[in-house]
């Protein structure tokens, strides 16, 4: 996982953690574990796509860094919040623990909540601070397609908690959580661009293709192709949408909710696209990354 002349002594992913919970404290260290390897999930994907990745030393001020915190036990455990803030990402415990977390996904009427959606989530705000907001030719275009980011956030978030998503939100946005702010749809869309590009080279690793018998044409799909590599958001798109249609027909057969219980409408797929764009406008002119990438999947499958 790290060369022997590494002098960080940290592997690619371990090398942005800032703080880690105590793990003298029993339990600690069974949830610290299921974030880290939810969070080299997450690096597998940033390192397959060459994305840039500095830590606190490369970039003191704005380098990414991962806070995990647990909660002062007789806080109930509803003090610390998930969230970014300039390069830093706090992460929540609790969040690792299934019961907690689905009794929150439940109380905030959530279709998904998971570790990885918010390591991707939160991965959106830092990369857009990163990559769009002091570029105006793609600010002009981040605002044709998410809206004005410069509107309050505070006020803005006010609003959604106060009065929810607007009227047909579905056709424009991917979760009602993107309704809430610009930052906010960009963050859950780049969260989705990363569940569609790894799941789809999930499913062509394995092989999965899918060719109904019974039905339209369109519902047909083989990965055939790097999903990290795609010439298109077209062409994710079409291997995503009969995979996607597939894999919660057999959720729905065993009685289990959907695995991706999510419409993407048109111009939520236009916003996608801008995204694979950027992603891969980066890409061309990042050194390759796919040794550091490879290890930091294999210590996520261990």
């Amino acid at each position: 996982m790290v060369r022997a002349d590494d002098e960080a002594g940290y592997c690619a992913a371990c090398r942005h953690n800032r703080l880690i919970p105590d793990l003298a404290t029993p339990g600690n260290a069974e949830l610290w574990a299921r974030i880290e390897a939810a969070k080299r999930r997450l690096f597998y994907t940033l390192l397959r796509l060459q994305l840039p990745l500095e830590n606190r030393i490369d970039n003191p001020e704005h380098g990414l860094a991962f806070d995990f915190l647990a909660d002062e036990a007789q806080s109930h455990a509803h003090n610390v919040m998930t969230g970014h803030d300039n390069g830093l990402i706090t992460l929540a415990l609790r969040e690792a623990d299934d019961v907690v977390r689905e009794k929150v996904r439940g109380e905030m009427h959530e279709p998904y909540r998971t570790l990885l959606g918010h390591f991707r989530h939160e991965s959106g705000h830092y990369f857009w601070d990163r990559m769009i907001s002091d570029d105006e030719a793609k600010l002009t275009e981040f605002r044709a397609l998410f809206g004005d980011e410069r509107e309050d956030y505070a006020v803005a978030l006010q609003r959604h908690y106060n009065e929810g998503a607007p009227a047909f939100w579905q056709n424009e946005f991917v979760s009602v959580y993107a309704t809430a702010h610009p930052w906010e749809d960009f963050a859950e869309t780049w969260a989705h661009y990363l569940h569609i590009v790894d799941t789809l080279e999930t499913a062509r690793a394995f092989g999965i293709k899918v060719k109904p018998r019974v039905a339209p044409s369109e519902l047909s799909a083989v990965v055939d192709f790097d999903a990290h590599n795609a010439t298109s958001m077209a062409q994710l798109i079409d291997a995503w949408l009969p995979i996607g249609f597939a894999v919660n027909s057999l959720n729905r057969s065993m009685g289990q909710p959907d695995l991706y219980p999510f419409v993407l409408a048109p111009k939520t797929i236009e916003k996608l696209a801008f995204i694979h764009a950027l992603t891969h406008a980066v890409k061309a002119e990042t050194p390759r990354a796919s040794k550091a990438a490879e290890a930091v999947k294999q210590a996520a499958v261990a």
